[in-house]
């Protein structure tokens, strides 16, 4: 008996598989009816069932021949489901698919179980998921076939199919359910759309771009490979678009040096809409928490509420872009199995199914030590499938967002240190001195954003009032602590010591004390204080320019400086000079970035300084400092390469004893 049982299950095989040949031959014929085609197949597949499902009990006799028996009908199961002429699913009553037959891969463009593990209603289009659980969970209970007509995620887009769902048992194993495909002709892919046609969030597609031709990998998996594809001009023209689309990412990065971060990450997701995606979302980190930052999507009517409404709702947690953030690691969902992976919307459906999103890829945005947030691009069905080259661009240009990000809010840090440090260093307004005109001037340099040394401050000290100016050698954080010091420390000495080489001597005690690394201050000082009509100055330099002492009648002479730098060796001697102004005298001290500013040919200011002081003899202070700065910009055509400072004192009336 068991010859004859052996032989029968033999011929039932070599029948069934002449059988298959001749449908699947059919089935390429111009016009073949898919409908009959997939009542032949069916029924086929009933036969086999109801072989399969008559003898009794699994168990082992003496002989064993039970137990062969139901390792012979599981052999031809496996016969019938491998040699079917259409795609086929065996898929649990949960709608877990469990086994994929080569013809369902071949037509949805994805490699040998890549299906098994997924529900089926992630491979089938957001509309008609609902209505697909729905049959699976009636067919499950009742036992009784079902039909549906729903899209199908093919890698290069949505391949329209009826599904015959039926139930199915085998001896010795639970109960499943079969699921019957038969595809009508695939939708047209995204690269035969009319150029230029701008797509809504369900069935039109803004600028698509070509379905990657890989087959998809599991989602989570961090990309680095290339696409690969069965025509070579295909490969060439989608690798030949990816590197137009990363050079433009690239190009709009170095031509925003001057934007800010906000406007650059608003063109980069425009671009990435366009062009690899449609839809691209912006979630950036503040404070610790990841916020919405822009969404780009369609042009159209349809599509605006969908932006908005996404733009305006954070990522909330467990969703892709916070699961990207936390991690740092890419995230590729081919066929999105969880429709809340972006959330839900505020009126309730998942924004995933707002959007007619099937294909996700969310990438990290880092500079590779900080993570700054996460970009995402969606894809609806006809859009096709991301895949591996896809994600490995993605990540390209996440990366490049990264460090545009990092180097923005460095330079804005640093800008903002600057900013602070020039602030501690100069005074917000001078104090008024009686009977004299007092006016200043400060002009950063306009190449590099270290901050400058230059500092200036009025005081009053005992029996008079006091002014300090200076400058430190070199630049950055370092050189301004270096002048804040000797700024802080001039100002607090002369409140009780009216001497000022006694003041620069003490200050330079400081200096040596506090240990600046070879960083050295150069500074005048003037102490001022009326006798009679005469306000007579004494005049203190370490190191520093002398001031330029202008008469009414237009007669200039430049003062002596002289002396040594504060910071540099202990005991030293500042060089002194007393003088005397009258009404209409003007001192006007300056830094040496005033001296040393240049022309285009290479002339200095100081060789003109005189006359161009002259030239503003008798007039205002605030006057001959505002002529002065216009001269100068003049002069060196807006590039300084130096900080300096412009501080004219005017003797005028005494004040009333």
């Amino acid at each position: 008996m068991p010859g004859p049982d052996r032989s029968a299950s033999g011929g039932e095989v070599s029948g069934l598989r002449e059988r298959a040949a001749a449908l699947r031959q059919a089935a390429q014929l111009p016009r073949a009816e898919p409908g009959t085609l997939l009542d032949a197949a069916l029924a086929e597949l009933d036969g086999a069932v109801e072989a399969l499902s008559g003898g009794g009990p699994a168990g082992s006799g003496a002989d064993g021949r039970a137990l062969n028996g139901l390792h012979s009908e599981r052999r031809l199961l496996h016969a019938v489901f491998t040699a079917a002429p259409l795609p086929l699913y065996v898929v649990d009553q949960d709608g877990t698919v469990l086994r994929a037959n080569s013809s369902a891969c071949e037509v949805l463009g994805v490699g040998p179980g890549y299906a098994t593990g997924k529900s089926l209603t992630a491979l089938m289009e957001p509309a008609a998921r609902a209505a697909a659980r729905s049959q699976l969970a009636a067919v499950a209970r009742t036992g009784e076939r079902a039909r549906l007509t729903c899209g199908m995620l093919g890698t290069n887009g949505v391949v329209r199919s009826d599904l015959v769902i039926v139930p199915v048992s085998v001896r010795g194993d639970a109960d499943r359910l079969l699921v019957a495909m038969s595809p009508a002709r695939p939708a047209p892919g995204p690269g035969k759309q009319a150029p230029g046609k701008r797509a809504g969030s369900q069935q039109k597609a803004a600028r698509q771009p070509a379905a990657s031709s890989e087959p998809p990998d599991t989602a989570g998996m961090t990309a680095g490979a290339a696409d690969t594809t069965g025509a070579d001009g295909t490969a060439v023209a989608t690798a030949a678009r990816r590197l137009d689309l990363l050079a433009g990412a690239a190009r709009l990065l170095l031509e925003s040096t001057t934007i800010s971060e906000s406007v650059l990450l608003q063109r980069c997701a425009r671009l990435l809409s366009g062009d690899l995606a449609t839809w691209a979302i912006v979630d950036l980190s503040r404070r610790g928490q990841l916020r919405r930052h822009y969404v780009a999507g369609p042009d159209d009517p349809e599509s605006s509420g969908l932006t908005h409404a996404v733009a305006t709702t954070d990522p909330g947690p467990g969703t892709a872009p916070e699961q990207v953030h936390e991690s740092g690691q890419t995230l590729l969902l081919t066929h999105i199995a969880d429709e809340l992976a972006l959330g839900p919307s505020p009126d309730g459906p998942p924004f995933l199914t707002l959007l007619g999103a099937t294909s996700m890829l969310c990438v990290p945005m880092t500079d590779g030590a900080h993570r700054y947030g996460a970009l995402t691009l969606l894809r609806p069905a006809e859009g096709g499938q991301f895949g591996l080259a896809d994600a490995a661009l993605a990540e390209e240009i996440g990366a490049l967002l990264g460090r545009a990000i990092s180097g923005r809010r460095m330079l804005r840090q640093r800008t903002e240190t600057v900013d602070a440090l020039r602030a501690s260093l100069l005074p917000r307004a001078l104090k008024p001195i009686p009977g004299v005109e007092i006016a200043s001037a400060h002009l950063a340099a306009t190449r590099g954003r270290e901050v400058g040394g230059d500092f200036y401050d009025a005081y009053p000290t005992p029996g008079g009032w006091g002014i300090a100016i200076g400058d430190v050698c070199g630049k950055g954080e370092d050189a301004a602590a270096a002048t804040a010091t000797a700024r802080h420390a001039i100002r607090v000495l002369a409140h009780w010591n009216g001497d000022p080489a006694d003041v620069l001597r003490r200050a330079n005690d400081i200096m040596l004390a506090e240990e600046f690394g070879g960083r050295f201050v150069t500074a005048s000082g003037a102490h001022l204080r009326w006798q009679g009509r005469t306000l007579r100055v004494v005049l203190a330099t370490a190191g520093h320019p002398g001031p330029v002492l202008v008469r009414p009648d237009g007669s200039v002479q430049v003062l002596p400086g002289g002396g040594v730098p504060l910071g540099i060796f202990p005991d030293p001697e500042p060089a002194t000079l007393e003088l005397e102004l009258r009404d209409g005298d003007v001192l006007f001290f300056f830094t040496d970035g005033l001296a040393d500013a240049r022309s285009p040919q290479a002339t200095y200011f100081e060789d003109v300084l005189g006359d161009k002081l002259a030239q503003l003899a008798g007039r205002r202070a605030a006057d001959i400092v505002s002529d002065m700065r216009s001269a100068v910009l003049e002069f060196s055509d807006g590039v300084l390469v130096d900080d300096l400072i412009m501080l004219a004192l005017r003797a005028g009336v005494p004040p009333a004893s």
